[in-house]
């Protein structure tokens, strides 16, 4: 009995350890009220740095973002905005493509309490500052409400 709980221990931990090494850090928006949940997050070129928990993004490179999520209501659209938030201060980030219902993944409409994977690319762009910032990535309703709210902390290399 002890042998098979050491057993299920170890697939536990080496799980949670590839997870952690597939997902970007991340937090969900602590002033927003969403409509869904997060399941799970991939960010692909970011090198995570574990002494600040920051995903590491390199200038001149592309990022893909994966986002796997649970809705808690029906939705025809989905809009996907994103912040960079610097000392503090919000700034929109202007998306290739913002409709989350074209060429990301999903398909429209979401039905309540379906599992959902949003996929988006994204350059990061050469002439951006060394510096670091705060993704705030939002995917929202027709009403402009967050179906998912999370922040990927980051820093510019």
């Amino acid at each position: 009995m002890e042998l098979n709980f050491v057993k299920l221990s170890v697939i536990v931990l080496i799980s949670c350890l590839f997870v952690q090494t597939e997902s970007a850090y991340f937090y969900n928006c602590e002033d927003t009220q969403t409509l869904g949940n997060v399941q799970s997050i991939k960010v692909t070129n970011c090198d995570s740095n574990d002494e600040d928990s920051k995903c590491i993004l390199k200038r001149g490179t592309n990022i893909t973002f994966d986002l796997t999520f649970k809705t808690g209501v029906e939705t025809d659209t989905v809009t996907s905005v994103v912040h960079g938030i610097i000392f503090g201060e919000s700034k929109k980030f202007d998306l290739p493509n913002s409709n989350g219902c074209v060429d990301s993944g999903l398909q429209c409409p979401l039905a309540k309490d379906s599992v959902n994977t949003y996929v988006s690319s994204l350059p990061v762009k050469k002439i951006y500052p060394k510096l670091s910032v705060d993704v705030k990535w939002e995917l929202q309703n027709k009403d402009g409400k967050d179906i998912v709210c999370i922040i990927i902390p980051a820093k510019l290399a």
